[in-house]
């Protein structure tokens, strides 16, 4: 495959609208198939995902749908020491970055002479993870899920992840969720997972809340059980854009691209620059690497599937295609990408300049890179402490208090035509 730049002004409507919806398009043929797993599940608990797992397991049963204290201790055994390291020094950076999300339990105002209004904040009870696997392991996923539900003070939080042959976990998801300090890691994944953590099973909790990032059949679940239980966003496969002016430096935009399309064959990686000559030393880049490269052929299918390179008239329409892209990763490499942040209005997370390339968010900055997808970052924001949170509203009226909204109250109740409200008020003055 080649990877060719294309104006902007030259896309079809139809190549304008693939990119924007990249492969959120494809969850509707997807749908029903999964809403069929995720009803089975509600319906037939366990079973469904013991069904799901004898091709690892003939002999499969309950008990191997649980990772046990045994899995975790042989994990450390297996994960390299400087890995563990890692993932203690990561951790550390998560909890300091969103422990300074933390704001007031509780807060109170008056808003008349015998009239208190205030709002309290308590998490959740129980979180679900979801913790990607199989195609490649993400330990740091589960850093970056149940860290700031931790933070956020959730007492019991579950995860599932899909298994490998033999049901077995990669170790170092295993070490990353003991480090993390998750109540329960199941060994069920894909729309089963999700499901479970949704209706609950005999063996997996039903939970308030799933969050994490997944690919499209994931997301199609999310969006299904939402309702019966919250979801962060419905994160799809991941994807990055590049925004670069003509001192863009193209082997390290080369680099980042590549980086980004090896998540998966379903990812999204987008330059978009004014400058023709910068796209173009960017093809050629890449076309000149991929066959040297590792992890090919998901590479090659990512960028054949949702990437471009695309020139812009200017740094304006550049812009203005980054704000209605709404990235999941932004990438700036301009001359001064302070500047340029001020006119980005949509991103899920924003890295700036030629020294943040998008993997020191995945792992170190303390960042969460859980983030909004197929320009749901129009409207979400990547996970903090507030998606673990809730914040009931409470007030306090005295008589006198309750005099001063009398009318008004009575008034707009008769206008809705709702007159046992209003005598709610008025029998408080008989």
């Amino acid at each position: 495959m080649t990877l060719k730049p294309e104006r902007i002004d030259n896309l079809r409507p139809e190549q304008y609208r693939s990119i924007m919806k990249r492969s959120s398009e494809d969850i509707t043929s997807i749908y029903e198939e999964v809403r069929g797993i995720v009803l089975d599940v509600r319906d037939n608990g366990d079973q469904v995902a013991l069904d799901h797992y004898k091709k690892y397991k003939a002999n499969l049963t309950l008990k191997d749908l649980e990772v046990s204290k045994d899995e975790v201790e042989d994990a450390y055994r297996n994960v390299d020491s400087k890995v563990i390291d890692a993932l203690k020094f990561a951790s550390e950076n998560i909890v300091k970055f969103h422990r300074a999300q933390i704001e007031r339990d509780m807060w109170i105002i008056d808003i008349a002479d015998g009239i208190l209004a205030g709002r309290m904040t308590t998490p959740l009870e129980r979180v679900g993870a979801y913790i990607p696997g199989r195609r490649a392991a993400y330990p740091s996923s589960i850093l970056m899920t149940i860290l700031p539900a931790k933070v956020a003070g959730v007492k019991e939080i579950i995860g599932c992840t899909p298994p490998d042959e033999g049901m077995i976990v990669n170790p170092s998801t295993l070490v990353a969720a003991d480090l993390a300090g998750s109540t329960k890691i199941f060994k069920v994944g894909g729309p089963w997972g999700i499901a479970s953590m949704a209706y609950g099973t005999k063996i997996i909790p039903k939970v308030d809340k799933i969050v994490g990032p997944g690919n499209k059949y994931v997301t199609a679940a999310k969006i299904i059980v939402f309702g019966e239980v919250d979801i962060d966003s419905p994160a799809g496969p991941s994807e990055a854009l590049i925004l670069a002016d003509k001192t863009g430096n193209a082997d390290l935009i080369t680099i980042d691209l590549l980086s980004q399309a090896e998540h998966d064959p379903d990812a999204a990686a987008v330059l978009v620059t004014p400058s023709g000559e910068l796209a173009l030393r960017v093809s050629d880049n890449i076309n000149n690497a991929i066959p040297q490269l590792p992890r090919r052929e998901i590479v090659t299918s990512s960028l054949s599937r949702h990437s471009c390179i695309l020139i812009a008239r200017d740094m304006d329409q550049a812009i203005d295609f980054v704000n209605e892209y709404a990235p999941e990763h932004l990438e700036i490499m301009t001359e001064d990408p302070f500047i340029t942040l001020k006119k980005i209005k949509n991103a899920g997370s924003i890295f700036m300049g030629p020294f943040s390339p998008i993997p020191v968010g995945d792992y170190a900055t303390g960042t969460n890179h859980v983030l909004p997808t197929g320009q749901a970052a129009r409207m979400f924001s990547g996970l903090s402490i507030d998606d673990f949170l809730k914040k009931p509203t409470f007030q306090y009226l005295s008589k006198d208090g309750l005099s001063l909204l009398k009318d008004t109250v009575v008034n707009l109740a008769e206008a809705e035509d709702l007159p046992l409200h209003a005598r709610a008020i008025l029998e408080r003055f008989k």
